[in-house]
């Protein structure tokens, strides 16, 4: 991947998110929403988003501009069907022509979800998968309010079956939000834990993507970027929380590391990470920071690409001595990321995490049948995952 003999991956990728990035940039809203041919808008949020002010703020740009404004503000974390379901009455009462989502991922998910079914018909599980929308959907703005999911420059919907749990993911193209309006000035009222959360779920999408099959030419440009405009601001705005340009660093990081995501997938440490999140309610950037470094150390040591790719980030951050060989500077990326995972408050161990030992076989199972385990560099079965959540207690 990092030397020139390395032969190049072959991909096809077209730009189809347009950022707009920069302090005060939601006052954009309206005029952005006059562009892509809105006149009745739906604003979907959540109501932490609500109590911030952010929503109102983004109903007076959209009013500002002439345009009939309906705000859903159902959005919960993880939606459901039935959240899509709830969301899309609003939507379709309104009869809009153009979707909004404000706040993290679970905003932007339920919107996407709500974008399907308002345009394609038919429900959910029939996006489950890729490009199974055949008709045109609605223009998506996303206005992320936390730097972390990379949500905003992704065209799939994670929305869960109500009935039996299932996590599906829907990616179609046309999902893609046409604008990600990049604000760092509404990041600044994020809580010091989510802000922790989420810039570590951020970090790691930047440390997945480098290493995957599908990685390539563009995401690699995309993963390096991301990871440096995240490693050394996170500890920062953990720190100094007020500190805006490291939010906008936060936050335009994150977008990059979800670009990432679009073109090259995650990896293992997102497969072992959702079965926690499912049966221990680990929250989910926690959850990934816990078995980063496990699956970092698995890849490294069956991987020669992986780990020189780890290495060119630990150079391109300026971790551990430039002169020093692959492997040490593997070991330095590793220990910098252990710190920043301890400034997080990441649990370090499953046992801290609260994670019965017993359940390791099945949460074993469950991780190796995950879709982004297949894109782990090294191949992964659930004899694998075991050993990672055993290393990991």
């Amino acid at each position: 991947m990092t030397t020139g003999s390395s032969p190049l991956a072959a991909f096809d990728q077209s730009p189809r998110t347009r950022l707009v990035f920069g302090a005060g940039t939601l006052s954009r809203l309206g005029e952005l929403a006059r562009e892509y041919g809105g006149n009745r808008v739906l604003l979907v949020t959540d109501r932490g988003i609500v109590a911030a002010g952010h929503a109102a703020r983004a109903v007076e740009a959209l009013k500002s501009k002439g345009l009939a404004v309906e705000v859903y503000d159902g959005v919960r974390e993880n939606p459901t069907t039935a959240d899509v379901a709830a969301c899309l009455e609003v939507a379709r009462a309104a009869s809009v022509d153009l979707l909004v989502g404000v706040g993290g991922g679970s905003s932007l998910d339920t919107a996407k979800g709500t974008n399907f079914i308002l345009t394609n018909g038919g429900e959910m599980r029939d996006y489950w998968g890729v490009g199974k929308a055949t008709k045109p959907m609605l223009p998506l703005i996303a206005v992320p309010t936390t730097a972390g999911t990379g949500s905003e420059c992704q065209s799939a919907a994670l929305i869960a079956d109500v009935v039996t749990h299932q996590k599906m993911a829907c990616l179609d193209p046309k999902a893609a939000a046409r604008v990600a309006i990049l604000d760092p000035e509404l990041t600044l009222s994020m809580p010091a834990g989510v802000t922790a959360v989420t810039g570590v779920d951020a970090l790691a999408h930047a440390l997945e993507t480098a290493v995957t099959t599908k990685r390539n030419a563009v995401s690699r440009m995309y993963s390096v970027s991301a990871f440096q405009l995240l490693l050394p601001s996170l500890t920062r705005v953990l720190d100094h929380p007020g500190d805006a340009d490291a939010r906008g660093r936060m936050l335009l990081g994150a977008a990059f590391a979800g670009t990432a995501i679009e073109l090259s997938m995650l990896g293992a440490a997102h497969s072992a990470a959702n079965p926690l999140t499912a049966h221990f309610h680990v929250v989910h950037g926690a959850a990934v920071g816990l078995m980063l470094p496990h699956v970092m150390r698995h890849n490294a040591a069956g991987s020669v690409e992986a780990r020189e790719a780890y290495a060119e980030l630990a150079r391109a951050t300026g971790t551990g001595d430039r002169a020093l060989d692959v492997d040490s500077q593997v070991s330095a990326l590793l220990e910098r990321l252990e710190a920043v995972l301890v400034r997080a408050g990441i649990p370090r161990t499953l046992a801290a995490a609260r994670v019965d030992a017993a359940k390791i076989p099945e949460l074993s199972v469950e991780a190796a049948r995950q879709w982004t385990a297949t894109f782990n560099p090294v191949p992964m079965t659930a004899a694998s995952f075991e050993g990672l959540y055993r290393a990991a207690l």
